[in-house]
C-alpha cells in the first residue's frame, strides 16, 4: 500500500497543477455561469429532492460556484451543513442559514475560506447527512475523485465509513474534469455521481 501512494503521488501532483491551471484561466463570469447551471442540474437529482440533510461547501476562487445551490437547497427546507477547517485539516461542521451566516476565515497562507459563523456541531455531524457534496479537481470513469491533496475529505469519508453512514457522495465539477482515469490509492473511495454544468453522470458501485 505504501508503494501505491509513493508512485501515485507525483501523478496526482502533476494532474492537480494541470486542472488548476485550466480553472485559473476562467473569468468570473465563467465561474458564475457554471455555478448557476450546476445548481440547476444538481437540483434535478432525486437524492437531493429526498435529502433532509445535505453536507455541502462554499466554493472559493475558480471552483464551480455553489452559492446558488446552497440557497436553492435552503429554500426547499433542506438542512445544509458546511465545513469549517480545523488546524489538523479535519473538518468541523455548522449550519448554513443564508449568506449572512458565512464568515470569511483566513487559514495561514492559504486561500481564505467561507465557513459557517454559527455554532459548531463537531466533526461527526456529517454522519447525519443524506447526501455529501464533495469538492474536487477531477473524477474518472470509475467514480474515483481527485481532490486537492489536503486530505480533509479523506477524513470525512473514513468517518462516514466508521459510523456505518451511507450517504450518497456527489462531486461537483466542470465538464472537462470528467476524465478516463485518475490515480487512485487503496484508501480512496469512489463517488456515486458527478454533477457538471451540462448534466449528471452516475457510477455503479
Amino acid at each position: 500500500m505504501t508503494d501505491v501512494g509513493r508512485t501515485g503521488e507525483p501523478d496526482k501532483r502533476m494532474l492537480r497543477r494541470q486542472f488548476l491551471a485550466v480553472r485559473n484561466a476562467l473569468t468570473a463570469d465563467d465561474v458564475e455561469g457554471a455555478g448557476r447551471a450546476l445548481a440547476e442540474r444538481a437540483l434535478e437529482l432525486p437524492e437531493l429532492a429526498r435529502g433532509r440533510t445535505v453536507a455541502a461547501y462554499v466554493s472559493v476562487g475558480s471552483e464551480p460556484g455553489t452559492l446558488a445551490l446552497l440557497e436553492a437547497l435552503r429554500a426547499r427546507g433542506v438542512r445544509v451543513l458546511l465545513p469549517a477547517l480545523l488546524p489538523d485539516n479535519d473538518l468541523d461542521w455548522g449550519e448554513y442559514t443564508g449568506p449572512d451566516s458565512l464568515a470569511r476565515v483566513q487559514h495561514g497562507g492559504r486561500m481564505a475560506l467561507f465557513e459557517p459563523a454559527g455554532t459548531r456541531l463537531g466533526p461527526d455531524a456529517v454522519t447525519a447527512a443524506d447526501v455529501v457534496l464533495l469538492p474536487g479537481l477531477a473524477v474518472d470513469a470509475r467514480g474515483m475523485r481527485l481532490g486537492r491533496g489536503g486530505g480533509s475529505y479523506d477524513r470525512v469519508l473514513a468517518r462516514l465509513e466508521r459510523a456505518g453512514a451511507r450517504p450518497r457522495l456527489v462531486v461537483l465539477l466542470y465538464d472537462t474534469e470528467v476524465v478516463a482515469r485518475v490515480p487512485a490509492e487503496a484508501h480512496d473511495q469512489p463517488v456515486h455521481a458527478v454533477v457538471t454544468p451540462t448534466g449528471v453522470r452516475r457510477f455503479p458501485h
